[in-house]
C-alpha cells in the first residue's frame, strides 16, 4: 500500500498503525537497497510535507528540516560554521542526487560513510523525532548507534536537525578521501571547526567518518588545541594518540592501517585550512 500523508500528524498516525512502513522522500538510498528484494507492504511517501524541507535561522539555533536536500543546503544563507556541511553537500553523489537526496535520509540510513554526519557532529547537532506520543530531541551522537542502526523507534519519524548557534563565526573545513574525485564512498572524511580569539584557539571541534562504525569526535585533540596560537596552522599539534577513538576496518576500499594514516593527514590539513585566512 502506498501512503502519502499531507501533514506530520497524518504521517505519525500512519506509522503508529503500520510501524513496518518504509519512509520515502528522495529515495536515493531506499531504491538501491531494495535491489531484487520483494517490495515492502507499506510505503510512506513524505514528499507532500513541505514544512520538513524548510531551513530556518532562529535566534538560538538553526533548524534544518529532514527533507531539506543537499542542493538546498548549498544555496541556503547560513552562518560561517556551516561551510563544512555545504562542502560535504557538494560531495554527495552527482548533481542529480544532490537535488533529491535529503539530509534526514542520510542520517537515518546511518552509514559509517554518511557525508553529513561529521560536519553535523562538530556543530553539536541534535535531531528531533516525532510520533503520536509526542516529540523528543537527542544529540546526533546518541541517535547513531552503528552501521545502519539508530535509536529511532519504528513509530517515529525524523523531522528536524537542530544546530545551536554557539560557534557561528567558526572557520570550518571538510575533507574527503576516496578512490576518485566524485561519485565515491569515502575511505576517510574529516570535518573541523575552529573559533579564534585574539589569534588563539577559543574552541576546536574535529570529527572523523569512515573510520569507525559511527563517525566520532576527537575530544583529546580538541582539548589540546585550546589556547594554541593559530598562526602557522594547527596541524602540527596533532599526535597519534589523538586518533585512538578510531576503530577502522580492513575492506575493499582500504586497510585499517591506511585509514589511520590518512585520517591523521586529513585532520592536519583540515585544521590548517581553518586557520588559513585565504582558505
Amino acid at each position: 500500500m502506498y501512503l502519502r500523508p499531507r501533514t506530520v500528524g497524518e504521517a505519525c498516525a500512519a506509522l503508529s498503525e503500520r510501524p513496518a512502513a518504509v519512509m520515502l522522500s528522495g529515495g536515493t538510498d531506499v531504491f538501491p537497497a531494495w535491489g531484487e528484494k520483494p517490495r515492502p507492504d507499506y510505503i510512506l511517501d513524505l514528499s507532500l510535507l513541505a514544512d520538513l524541507a524548510a531551513i530556518r535561522i532562529e535566534p538560538d539555533h538553526v533548524s534544518i528540516g529532514a527533507r531539506a536536500t543537499w542542493s538546498a543546503l548549498c544555496k541556503a544563507e547560513l552562518p560561517a560554521c556551516f561551510d563544512a556541511l555545504k562542502q560535504a553537500a557538494r560531495e554527495v553523489g552527482s548533481i542529480q542526487i544532490q537535488n533529491v537526496a535529503t539530509l534526514g535520509g542520510n542520517l537515518c540510513n546511518a552509514s559509517p560513510a554518511a557525508d553529513g554526519v561529521p560536519p553535523l557532529l562538530v556543530l553539536d547537532a541534535e535531531v528531533e523525532l516525532v510520533s503520536v506520543a509526542g516529540a523528543r530531541r537527542l544529540p546526533l551522537s546518541d541517535f547513531l548507534l552503528g552501521n545502519r542502526r539508530t535509536t529511532r523507534r519504528p513509530d517515529e519519524m525524523l523531522t528536524r536537525i537542530l544546530v545551536p548557534r554557539t560557534i557561528d563565526d567558526g572557520r570550518t573545513a571538510f575533507l574527503k578521501l576516496g578512490a576518485r574525485r566524485y561519485l565515491v564512498i569515502s575511505i576517510v572524511m574529516v570535518a573541523a571547526v575552529v573559533s579564534l580569539e585574539n589569534g588563539r584557539v577559543r574552541e576546536a571541534r574535529v570529527a572523523i567518518g569512515s573510520c569507525s562504525a559511527v563517525a566520532c569526535r576527537l575530544p583529546s585533540l580538541e582539548a589540546a588545541l585550546i589556547g594554541r596560537q593559530a598562526a602557522g596552522g594547527l596541524g602540527r599539534h596533532v599526535e597519534a594518540e589523538h586518533l585512538l577513538p578510531l576503530t577502522p576496518i580492513d575492506d575493499v576500499r582500504a586497510s585499517a592501517a591506511y585509514r589511520v594514516e590518512a585520517a591523521h593527514e586529513l585532520v592536519c590539513r583540515a585544521l590548517d585550512a581553518c586557520c588559513d585566512p585565504g582558505a
